[in-house]
């Protein structure tokens, strides 16, 4: 064997001891730690998010109960808004429909007063009647009618007690005679019926 060939030996003994060497260095421990901080990292990053959900859920619950609650309450705002605005409509018409039949009492006043009349036209008073009959048809339509008044008791919210007498023929307080006609339409009086009261 000649120099070359020793020294070429002795070269490769050196890198095989050093690669043996190196690989001895290398510590298991180091390998296990490092996957043990990834684990770790890992199960950090996990719980963090889970707890990040939850509290943007527990956000997410309370917005919808607030925005449910508005809609609760618009609703409801809404629903008697339509309740008023429908019973102001129908109060502006009762107000109209009475003002209205309120002007056409006095002709019913002077019908009245043309049937009474003694007359040997009888059927001009035919006539009369039918138009009377057809104008309390009108203001039946319109809601409006007649207060009642004789055999009644006396209300002075529908009745205007102009004179009294005193019998024992009637009972207290019932009106005996009617001396003018009172109309009301639904609820709201036009006119107060003019009676005769008994004590």
């Amino acid at each position: 064997m000649n120099e070359n060939d020793k020294n070429e030996d002795i070269l490769q003994d050196d890198i095989v001891q050093e690669v043996v060497t190196t690989d001895k260095e290398v510590p298991d421990t180091v390998i296990d730690e490092d996957a043990s901080i990834e684990d770790d990292e890992e199960k950090d990053v996990t719980d963090m998010s889970r707890e990040e959900l939850e509290t943007e859920v527990e956000e997410l619950k309370k917005d919808t109960d607030k925005y449910y609650k508005h809609l609760q309450r618009t609703a409801a705002e809404f629903d008697n808004y339509k309740k008023r605005v429908s019973k102001e409509k129908d109060d502006i018409y009762n107000l109209a429909v009475g003002d209205t039949v309120a002007r056409f009492v006095n002709v019913l006043d002077n019908i009245d007063r043309a049937l009474a009349v003694e007359s040997a036209d009888d059927k001009m008073k035919e006539g009369i009647a039918l138009i009377k009959k057809q104008m309390l048809e009108i203001m039946a339509g319109l809601g409006c009618t007649e207060i009642p008044t004789v055999g009644e008791t006396f209300n002075p919210e529908i009745h205007d007690a102009v004179m009294h007498i005193e019998s024992e023929e009637y009972g207290e307080q019932a009106v005996v005679e009617e001396l003018r006609k009172g109309y009301k339409c639904g609820d709201r009086v036009i006119r107060h019926a003019m009676v005769k009261v008994a004590n």
